[in-house]
């Protein structure tokens, strides 16, 4: 197996270009529009408001503003997260969704059967289905460019190095720099989401630097995977048949009991 490959996104020095999203849609042949979507979402900036199957990269516009001279504006590129752990394999019923030799997660169009349990089962609501496919699909981390030695598109367009790309190991080591180096400038919010190898869903391999909580850009503080979510809900259908059982028992006997009774006063037991 290849070396695990990923990306590590730096929140703080995005500007909101979008040349990311547009390397994307040009390098995958994705329509710059949905179903005659106007260019402005009408509510912000974000012209393209969430990731779907059609926009695999996604600029989130984060507007925090006190007052008319008190705010920031905070960027993020969002994309797929290619989960160590990643729940939309565990569900895939056909085998469509695979890890590939770089240890990311790709959708094969042409195994998929358009069930949607992957979207459902993804913690990161990254998965949607592309209407014109009829699969779902999501960021392939350019698997057709990393195959021949490219950088992905997003991350070779990108201006800044807000999206950088490379080896798991290397991206780590790297952002760790980055976070210590805010933080001795007094950055106190800054923080890793994603890049703890023992954190949630095994760690992601596009994983974040973020200068606030994790839920105002939008990402789970904790994501769970679909096994923990049947895990506790086998647990409490155990815990609720012992319960029946139990009642069921305890019923069965109160029976029994004023059956004897009533035999012992001359009368016939119940059926």
């Amino acid at each position: 197996m290849a070396e695990a490959m990923g990306f590590f996104t730096d929140t703080t020095v995005c500007i909101g270009c979008k040349a990311c999203e547009v390397a994307c849609k040009s390098w995958n042949q994705l329509p710059a529009r949905e179903g005659g979507q106007p260019e402005l979402s009408g509510i912000s900036y974000d012209n393209t408001v969430q990731l779907s199957g059609t926009t695999w990269r996604h600029v989130k516009f984060i507007e925090q503003f006190d007052g008319p001279y008190n705010g920031r504006w905070l960027m993020m590129s969002d994309v797929c997260k290619h989960c160590v752990q990643a729940g939309c394999i565990e569900v895939c019923p056909t085998g469509a969704i695979i890890r590939t030799e770089f240890d990311t997660v790709v959708i094969q169009s042409d195994v998929c059967n358009g069930c949607r349990a992957c979207i459902a089962g993804c913690p990161f609501g990254v998965i949607d289905m592309n209407p014109v496919s009829g699969t779902a699909q999501k960021c392939t981390l350019c698997y057709d460019r990393m195959s021949v030695g490219l950088e992905p598109a997003c991350s070779k367009a990108c201006p800044t190095d807000s999206i950088q790309f490379g080896p798991i190991d290397d991206l780590r080591r790297r952002a760790q720099t980055r976070l210590e180096q805010l933080q001795s400038q007094g950055e106190t919010r800054a923080q890793l989401y994603g890049a703890d190898p023992e954190g949630p869903v095994g760690g992601l391999n596009s994983f974040y630097l973020l200068v606030d909580e994790p839920e105002v850009y939008g990402l789970p503080s904790q994501p769970k995977l679909p096994s923990r979510n049947l895990a506790s809900s086998a647990a409490g259908s155990v815990v609720g048949a012992a319960v029946l059982g139990a009642v069921g028992l305890v019923t069965l006997r109160k029976r029994r009991s004023e059956d004897v009774a009533e035999s012992e006063r001359g009368g016939q037991p119940r059926a």
